[in-house]
């Protein structure tokens, strides 16, 4: 691995350049200009670790897993199955065998709406959410709702973008709630819920507690036990890892009590005609050939951050987000989003007489990529009082010279519109 080890870490400080050399796609230029990459919320990039270890996996002992009896497809099992290990560590779960691997984070989400929601819920009962949710922790409900009778419930933010916990206990008050469903970070405002609380309150009146983890799980260190969550997901592809895999956590009473939600192979323990029996959990809910290239660059990116440390992962970003929010509220005309006490590097911002699409388009001529749009997070949007934003993003790559970039490219973007 090229990376730092810990120890190295701890001694040397946050060597961002160090860091940035382990990714290949950032030494390139964009229309001769260096590349100054902020849309790491939407799709991290990946440092060489994770590339070669994909890429060894292909090259010298591809094979399916679970099923063969040569020696490729056992030492490919074992590595695919050993990522299961490394993400019970860096979430501190109790037990590995209650690490599920799903497509990404919605199609976690998914499986619990079926799984959960249909096989353990009862009509009449509801689930609650807030208004900062994206559409992957808001679409898979409705549908719940419609098919099953569950009433949603929406917990409202407050004009910073907090989540408003007296307006979430108002929700919860008259018990009917079986399950509270909230992002851990938003990837709008980029507030960090008090997930703790959150799960305490939940269980207080008798609800489970479900956390989408894909902002984050990158940017803090995550404890599911000691949130005490009932339900923890993220996705790789925003964790320096491949896309087509991520990660549902759950606690193993739960997963043994839920029903399959897909049928097929490698889900089931026996099959006739007449009925089939499921196999144990986790693999009670991964049927088909899984993503095995995939789990394999997962566990590396899992160990990359892992030899970093979250430690001084948090401080870089903590570093990054103060010196963005003071270069940003310095520009005439633009409006940060959000004015949360507790927030990771996600800045999604407006500018007057300025759409976000044009914004993104100007930022792109000078080699600086940021998102534009709604985010997949449309009732937000409408909560705050705009149709769309431009949104930056830190990894563990940016450097504040990125962030002085984008904020003296924003005020040449305000005096073209001007």
């Amino acid at each position: 691995m090229n990376v730092m080890t810990k120890d190295m870490t701890t001694k040397l400080g946050f060597d961002v350049e160090r860091i940035r050399r382990d990714f290949p796609i950032l030494s390139q230029t964009v229309r001769g200009k260096p590349l100054v990459f902020l849309d790491s919320a939407a799709s991290a990039q990946k440092p060489r670790p994770v590339i070669d270890a994909m890429v060894q996996a292909m090259e010298t002992q591809y094979a399916n897993v679970h099923r063969g009896l040569h020696w490729m497809s056992e030492r490919t099992t074992d590595a695919y199955e050993s990522t299961r290990d490394a993400v019970a560590r860096l979430i501190n779960a109790p037990s590995r065998d209650e690490i599920v691997f799903a497509k990404n984070t919605t199609e976690g989400i998914n499986l619990v709406a079926h799984s959960y929601g249909r096989g353990i819920m009862k009509p009449g009962q509801a689930v609650v959410i807030s208004e900062m949710e994206h559409h992957a922790n808001l679409v898979p409900w409705q549908m719940l709702r419609d098919a099953h009778g569950i009433e949603l419930r929406v917990a409202p933010i407050t004009d910073a973008g907090e989540l408003d916990m007296a307006g979430l206990e108002t929700l919860l008050q008259d018990r009917k709630v079986g399950l509270v469903a909230v992002t851990h970070m938003s990837n709008v405002l980029g507030t960090v819920v008090p997930a703790a609380r959150v799960a305490a309150l939940a269980h207080e009146y008798g609800a489970k507690a479900l956390f989408d983890g894909s902002q984050a799980a990158v940017h803090r260190p995550v404890d599911v036990q000691a949130i005490d969550a009932d339900f923890y997901l993220f996705t790789a592809h925003k964790l320096y890892g491949p896309t087509g895999i991520g990660v549902l956590w759950a606690r193993r009473e739960l997963l043994e009590a839920m029903p399959p939600f897909m049928g097929g192979g490698d889900m089931i323990g026996t099959v006739s005609f007449e009925r089939s029996t499921w196999a144990e959990i986790p693999h009670k809910f991964e049927a088909g050939t899984p993503a095995i290239i995939e789990a394999i660059g997962l566990k590396a990116a899992v160990e990359y951050v892992e030899a970093i440390g979250f430690d001084a992962i948090t401080a870089h970003e903590a570093r990054l987000t103060d010196h963005a929010l003071a270069r940003l509220s310095d520009i005439p005309g633009l409006r940060v989003l959000g004015r949360a006490q507790d927030r990771g590097g996600v800045f999604s911002f407006t500018m007057q007489g300025a759409h976000a699409h044009d914004i993104a388009t100007l930022l792109d001529r000078q080699g600086i990529a940021v998102r534009a749009g709604n985010h997949c997070a449309e009732p937000l949007m409408r909560r705050l009082g705009v149709d769309s934003s431009a949104r930056a993003s830190t990894g563990i790559y940016t450097t504040m010279a990125e962030i002085d970039a984008l904020a003296d490219t924003l005020l040449r973007v305000r005096e073209f519109f001007t």
